[in-house]
C-alpha cells in the first residue's frame, strides 16, 4: 500500500470516529428549556369574570384590572393600592386565587372608585351633565354613555353633531387628503384636464369647417 493510500485510510477512520463521538444536533425547539408549570391551589380558577370581562386567572390583580374596559394603567395602579389597603390583597396576587366574595368587593371598588379614596381626575365621567358630580363608568355602561353623548350632540345640532352626522372629522383635522368619502380629488382633476384638452380641439375643427 502506498503512503498516500495509508494517509487516506487513516483520515477516513478518524472521520468515522469523530462522527460517532459527536453529539446529535438538536433543533431550536428541542434546545429550549421548558419551565416547570406553576402549581396552584385547589380553589384556583383558570378563567375569572370581573365586571363582565373574562380574565385569565394566572394574571396578577394589577394587570387583570387593565383588561376591563374603562380602566387604564394609572387607574389600575391606584385601584390595586386601594384594594390592598381595604382588603389586604397584594397587587401581585393571581386573580384565580382570589375568592368570589373578595372579587365582589373588588368589583364594587372598581365601579365606584371615588368612594374609596380615588381622586376625581382619575374618573372618566367628571361633572356629569345629569348629576353634576363625578363618577366612573365601565364596560357596557361606558359604551352606552358615549353613544348617548353623541346622540345628544346630533339632536342639539351643535358643530360636533353636524360633523358626526356628515361622517366628517370632528377635532379639526384636515380633510383634503384623509377621511375623504366619495370621489377623490385626483379623479376630478383628471376629468377636468381631459375636458379642457378636448374643448380647443373641437372649436378649431368647427372653424375649419366654416372656412371651407
Amino acid at each position: 500500500m502506498d503512503k498516500q493510500e495509508k494517509q487516506a485510510a487513516a483520515h477516513a477512520a478518524a472521520g468515522k470516529e469523530s462522527k460517532e463521538k459527536a453529539p446529535e444536533k438538536r433543533g431550536p425547539h428541542q434546545q429550549q428549556k421548558v419551565a416547570p408549570k406553576k402549581q396552584h391551589g385547589e380553589h384556583f380558577r383558570g378563567i375569572v369574570r370581573i365586571v363582565g370581562k373574562d380574565v385569565n386567572g394566572e394574571l396578577p390583580l394589577k394587570i387583570a384590572l387593565t383588561h376591563i374596559k374603562g380602566i387604564g394603567n394609572n387607574l389600575a395602579s391606584n385601584l390595586s393600592r386601594a384594594i390592598e389597603k381595604e382588603l389586604g390583597i397584594p397587587p401581585s396576587k393571581e386573580v384565580g386565587e382570589i375568592p368570589e366574595e373578595q372579587l365582589a368587593k373588588i368589583e364594587e371598588i372598581a365601579k365606584s372608585p371615588e368612594k374609596h379614596g380615588i381622586l376625581g381626575y382619575n374618573l372618566n365621567r367628571q361633572k356629569d351633565v345629569e348629576t353634576g358630580s363625578g363618577k366612573h363608568l365601565l364596560a357596557n355602561d361606558l359604551t352606552f354613555a358615549l353613544r348617548q353623548d353623541l346622540q345628544s350632540e346630533v339632536n342639539t345640532k351643535s358643530w360636533r353633531g353636524w360633523r358626526h352626522q356628515l361622517g366628517q372629522r370632528v377635532r379639526g383635522q384636515k380633510t383634503r387628503t384623509t377621511g375623504r368619502t366619495g370621489m377623490s380629488v385626483g379623479v376630478l382633476k383628471k376629468a377636468l384636464k381631459e375636458q379642457k384638452a378636448g374643448a380647443p380641439a373641437t372649436d378649431s375643427s368647427k372653424e375649419k369647417e366654416k372656412k371651407k
